[in-house]
């Protein structure tokens, strides 16, 4: 008869082994399975996510920050619209600040938020790039692009926060080109080519006209015309030139003539000019004293009405002297009004 089996013994030997599993996951794992220091983003990709497998890398600036650990599609039922969300884990361990110590865990979702809005506002976008050519895998490059505007899908998915995703740059490259080719199409070309023959066809027209023709000789005729005169003031302009010169040499004597002149006739200007003030004194006091004897030659005596002349002469001559000292050249070229 066989013995009958031991509960306590099946127990602890139940207990062991998971005790056993537990210590192999601490070992062999590093205590990751039980870390929380990975923030969660979800990106929604509109490029070809073909290439992209779940374990590819995460790259900031060349460097593994994370890996991808989900990716799914999402239907639209209203526009029947194909979304394809991307999973990416941040590792915390793999970020750190200037003082050397790692990120504080984003436990909330509000702090994770935060942290979004932080890289966004840095100008920081996620974009599929090529792994290898020959093996076509793609990894999540998450790297500054502050020209491109973050564009959000705002769907939400298993309630992880969104992160911006931009076109790779071959879909930009085919985008960009679908553009211009829709543009292009939009043109008028048939219009386009008809006008332009046209227009071909018309200056064909006017190159073999009769009155381009003569307009041809007409301007030949000008030319010749031109080229002739030309010619006359060439052989003209040397005498013209030689005559001016010697006129301002004769005009330059002149003017130092007239300035040695001038110079000669301020001393005689300045003794007249002396010669009346001493005059026009003495005549001042005649005057006074024939008022004095007034009774006995009276107002309208002839020897008042000469001092009066003298002195009026006087002051004729003084004011001539006052203008050729200001205007010395008038002797030359006369009085001007």
């Amino acid at each position: 008869m066989s013995k009958p089996i031991n509960p306590l013994a099946i127990g602890s030997f139940t207990i062991g082994a998971v005790a056993l599993v537990i210590v192999a996951l601490f070992i062999f794992g590093g205590g990751q399975f039980f870390k929380s220091d990975k923030v969660y983003f979800v990106v929604f990709f509109d490029s070809s996510l073909n290439g992209l497998n779940v374990g590819a890398p995460v790259k900031m600036q060349g460097v593994q920050i994370g890996e991808v650990t989900d990716i799914a599609l999402q239907f639209d039922k209203t526009s029947i619209k194909v979304y394809k969300p991307v999973v990416v884990a941040i590792d915390r361990q793999k970020m750190m600040g200037t003082s050397g110590k790692t990120f504080n865990i984003a436990m909330t979702k509000e702090e994770r938020l935060a942290l979004r809005d932080r890289l966004v506002d840095a100008g920081f976008r996620a974009r599929l790039e090529t792994q290898s050519l020959l093996t076509g895998l793609l990894y999540v490059d998450v790297d500054k692009h502050p020209n491109k505007p973050p564009v959000f899908a705002k769907l939400d998915y298993k309630g992880i926060p969104e992160f911006p995703g931009i076109l790779t740059t071959s879909d930009e490259i085919l985008h960009s080109a679908e553009e211009f080719v829709n543009q292009l199409r939009e043109l008028p070309l048939e219009q386009i080519v008809t006008d332009f023959a046209d227009s071909l066809r018309e200056m064909k027209d006017l190159l073999a006209s009769d009155e381009l023709k003569q307009s041809q000789v007409a301007l030949a005729h000008a030319m010749e015309g031109m080229e002739k005169a030309v010619g006359t003031l060439n052989r003209n302009l040397e005498p013209m030139l030689k005559t001016t010169h010697t006129a301002i040499n004769n005009t330059n004597l002149l003017v130092q003539d007239s300035r040695s002149m001038v110079q000669d006739i301020k001393p005689i200007l300045a003794s007249a000019n002396n010669a009346l003030t001493a005059a026009t004194a003495a005549l001042n006091k005649a005057q006074y004293s024939v008022t004095m004897v007034g009774d006995t030659f009276g107002p309208e005596s002839v020897l008042i009405e000469t001092l009066e002349s003298v002195n009026d002469a006087s002051r004729s001559i003084k004011e001539l002297t006052d203008y050729l000292e200001r205007h010395p050249e008038s002797l030359i070229s006369g009085k001007h009004n």
